[in-house]
């Protein structure tokens, strides 16, 4: 059986490089870049951010540790996160571009993965030398 590659949406957190959205949508998956402050004004709380992205049925990409606490302890703060989608960027803002195309495959099967299990969700974490998934 041949593996079919979904169409993801991501949302970028304004800490992420532009050129990881371009990765992203050169593999065809939809970005939508929060650095702008068109849809979720700058400095915005974290708390914001990962509920836009939850509304918005979007992968949550970002760079900041906060965004993994908050997907970490969705059941205890908030049945509001327990939706979020995270992919954390661990790694160098240099390499983070590079990380994501090397794990592109590996996130397009971790989403295929999640979205057939109910109350599962995506959260891989790229390091520098490590990626990880959370299941």
């Amino acid at each position: 059986m041949r593996f079919k590659r979904p169409k993801l949406r991501f949302a970028l957190d304004e800490s992420v490089p532009n050129a990881v959205g371009r990765v992203l949508e050169e593999a065809r998956h939809k970005v939508i870049y929060l650095n702008k402050g068109d849809l979720v004004p700058r400095g915005s709380k974290d708390q914001l951010v990962a509920a836009f992205a939850v509304r918005n049925d979007s992968i949550l990409v970002a760079t900041d540790g906060d965004m993994k606490s908050i997907a970490k302890g969705h059941g205890i703060t908030s049945s509001l996160y327990a939706k979020l989608n995270l992919l954390k960027l661990s790694c160098p803002e240099p390499a983070a571009a590079d990380r994501v195309r090397m794990a592109m495959t590996l996130i397009e099967h971790e989403w295929h993965v999640s979205s057939d299990a109910p109350g599962r969700r995506l959260f891989v974490e790229i390091m520098s030398a490590v990626i990880r998934t959370n299941r």
